[in-house]
């Protein structure tokens, strides 16, 4: 059975390199270009990736697969949160082939965001705490799912997350008036958050991965969440390696989850 494992992992590795950079990569390159200093995150004298910014020798790019989903996602993001490694916005970018990304402004909209938010093929959703909802604003706890089954509904859901810290992503949604016009998504997750790497300080402060997981599931995809999920933990595996606090000698737990990605991809 192990040898069957590593077969798949090595097979998947090999055939997978030669996906285009979607709008992180995009917005990273950006965002690196216009730094006056480099960013000096944890581990700064790691040889990352720079697609995924892991350390190279645990690098997930030749895992990565797209998915084949009805939903979209706009992340707006804190200035230099597309900067830091341990940012999990990239990953529903790595997965979801309709993933948009701007970098926030306060006091200059982007025009293109303004565009797509107001696209007719889109029906956008602020996934956002409930409580946070302005006088007025539509709250919802689910989605029509698009389809053959869809009582004739034809937009694409379009999810927009604030990708940043918590205080940062109340910032965005205090400071942007036209986020409090779009019908808010909101749901309460049933266990606590496992983003070990940088966890908030209240149970619903989930890694933004974990956000658009829910969604998928709330939008009718729930084999698409667990994806992002299997996705996700071998992504926090990875950067713990990356962080030098595990063996590098024993990739055993790496396999694992790669191995538990892929599988998730055919059920």
């Amino acid at each position: 059975m192990a040898h069957i494992k590593r077969s798949i992992i090595l097979k998947a590795t090999a055939t997978s390199m030669g996906f285009p950079s979607h709008a992180v990569h995009l917005r990273y390159q950006y965002r690196k270009a216009i730094s006056t200093r480099p960013y000096n995150a944890r581990g700064k004298n790691l040889v990352r990736c720079d697609a995924c910014l892991l350390a190279k020798q645990f690098c997930t790019c030749g895992s990565r697969r797209q998915l084949t989903s009805n939903a979209s996602f706009l992340l707006i993001m804190y200035d230099d949160e597309v900067l830091k490694p341990s940012n999990s916005g990239r990953l529903i970018a790595d997965l979801v082939p309709d993933t948009h990304a701007y970098i926030w402004s306060r006091t200059q909209v982007n025009r293109k965001l303004l565009a797509l938010l107001n696209d007719p093929q889109y029906q956008a959703y602020l996934v956002f705490p409930s409580e946070y909802a302005q006088p007025g604003q539509t709250v919802v706890e689910k989605v029509e799912p698009i389809g053959p089954c869809s009582a004739g509904v034809n937009k694409r859901p379009l999810f927009v997350l604030l990708d940043g810290s918590w205080r940062e992503a109340i910032k965005m949604f205090n400071k942007s008036p036209y986020l409090h016009s779009l019908p808010m998504l909101s749901f309460t997750p049933e266990t606590a958050a496992k983003y070990g790497l940088r966890k908030g300080s209240r149970d619903f402060q989930l890694g933004t991965a974990e956000v658009a997981a829910l969604a998928l599931g709330v939008a009718g995809e729930a084999h698409n969440a667990a994806s992002l999920n299997a996705w996700f933990a071998l992504f926090i595996e990875s950067s713990m390696f990356s962080r030098s606090r595990k063996s590098t000698l024993d990739r055993t737990p790496l396999n694992q989850l790669t191995y538990a990605f892929h599988q998730s991809l055919h059920k």
